[in-house]
């Protein structure tokens, strides 16, 4: 496909339909897509949906940054997710993604994902939100399925709240799993629907799953998201209440993820607490 607008737009593609997702958009708007996707992450489908796609492996930032600087990249976006645990298993750093990791202290989400931004922004690429293409995704604030949270479970979700914060802090996760006021569960490595599935089977019943963003949240990388399958996990262990954060949360699946709460009769709400 030939740009319409004749603008280019780099895609740095994890796995999920995030990719997806924007590079439909794009399309749409007459936008040129080049992706540079992950083998073991990325989607084959996206190789049909841009204009152009490179494989790498996880850490390969040298041949990333020389992808884009070949197609003529100067603004690029962060999409999809990459399996945590992949960083023990598959990471294949090359010389420039060796001088990143070499200068961390410490191998957080964020550390890493700005220090990419920053060595990028020294080859003229600039990253920039990731959210452009598709903001109907995000969340708006109030209760999103028929049933609302009774007075013990909103309790619960404020206090989960403050802990999730907390958590994100750290840069350790966005998600908690608590019920009277009671944690059962922090994201760590594992991610969103693992640490549901361990904090529901301990509460047996009613859990509440708090997903927020981090304080000082950068929208350009790192956007928490749940979906249908976030709910079809909370059906597994029978969790009550899912409370993600208006205005920095991506709700894939909207009407079939609010569709299926309604049937398992889940509460969904989307808050601000800012």
């Amino acid at each position: 496909m030939i740009s319409e607008n004749g603008e280019t737009i780099g895609m740095i593609a994890g796995g999920g339909q995030f990719p997806l997702l924007i590079a439909d958009a794009a399309r749409k708007q007459g936008v040129r897509i080049v992706a540079v996707a992950h083998h073991d992450e990325t989607e084959p489908l996206l190789s049909d949906k841009v204009d152009e796609i490179v494989w790498i492996k996880l850490g390969q930032l040298g041949h990333l940054i020389k992808a884009f600087k070949k197609n003529g990249v100067r603004n690029a976006l962060m999409a999809g997710t990459i399996t945590k645990k992949r960083m023990f298993e598959n990471i294949r750093p090359d010389l420039k993604g060796l001088a990143i990791l070499s200068r961390l202290a410490i191998f957080h989400d964020d550390d890493i994902l700005r220090a990419v931004t920053k060595e990028l922004a020294k080859e003229g690429v600039e990253i920039i939100s990731s959210i452009r293409f598709l903001p109907e995704l995000i969340a708006p604030e109030g209760c999103l399925t028929a049933r609302r949270p009774t007075k013990a479970e909103r309790e619960d979700v404020d206090f989960g709240w403050k802990v999730a914060k907390e958590l994100g802090r750290l840069d350790i996760g966005q998600s908690v799993v608590v019920r009277k006021k009671t944690v059962l569960a922090l994201e760590a490595i594992d991610g969103t629907d693992a640490t549901i599935l361990r904090g529901g089977r301990l509460a047996r019943e009613k859990a509440i799953v708090v997903k927020v963003s981090k304080p000082n949240q950068d929208l350009r990388f790192d956007v928490p998201c749940v979906g249908l399958e976030t709910i079809k996990v909370m059906s597994k262990v029978k969790g009550a209440v899912l409370a993600v954060e208006a205005g920095y949360t991506l709700l894939f699946d909207k009407k079939e993820m609010i569709a299926e709460a309604d049937r398992e009769n889940i509460s969904m709400i989307s808050i601000s607490m800012s």
